[in-house]
């Protein structure tokens, strides 16, 4: 287990298996950037646990919502009103919709690739049913 006296390296190696351990790490290496990037490669949702200033990093937010698209509630503002962020969230997981800005909520692209991914998980689902 990693606390706040864990080294870099005990953390990176914690992260990489888990990514929410990113949470008990000192507040150094939750701005660390390589240490978050292990950590939302590994689970997306663990943005919620990075520095501020890493929140509003675009490669580290890319990198969470492309493996968990509603970690797009946990990246700032400035970037929840990114189309590119925004649109690889939903591509993702639709539902990460709820958490873009209200510009990005209305717009054409990103309502499109929601819809577009709604319907592909749609369709996998009713495979698997028959």
């Amino acid at each position: 287990m990693i606390n706040e006296n864990s080294t870099k390296a005990e953390v990176l190696e914690a992260v990489k298996e888990w990514g929410s351990r990113l949470q008990y790490a000192s507040d150094e290496l939750r701005g660390d950037r390589e240490v978050v990037l292990a950590a939302v490669k590994q689970n997306g949702l663990a943005l919620d646990y990075a520095s501020e200033a890493l929140q509003n990093d675009r490669d580290i937010v890319m990198a969470a919502v492309k493996q968990y698209g509603r970690a797009l509630q946990y990246a700032s503002e400035e970037l929840k009103g990114d189309r590119e962020v925004v649109k690889e969230a939903v591509k993702q997981n639709e539902g990460a919709l709820e958490h873009a800005s209200e510009e990005l909520k209305g717009d054409r692209d990103v309502m499109l690739e929601a819809v577009r991914t709604a319907f592909i998980m749609q369709s996998k689902a009713a495979r698997n049913v028959r």
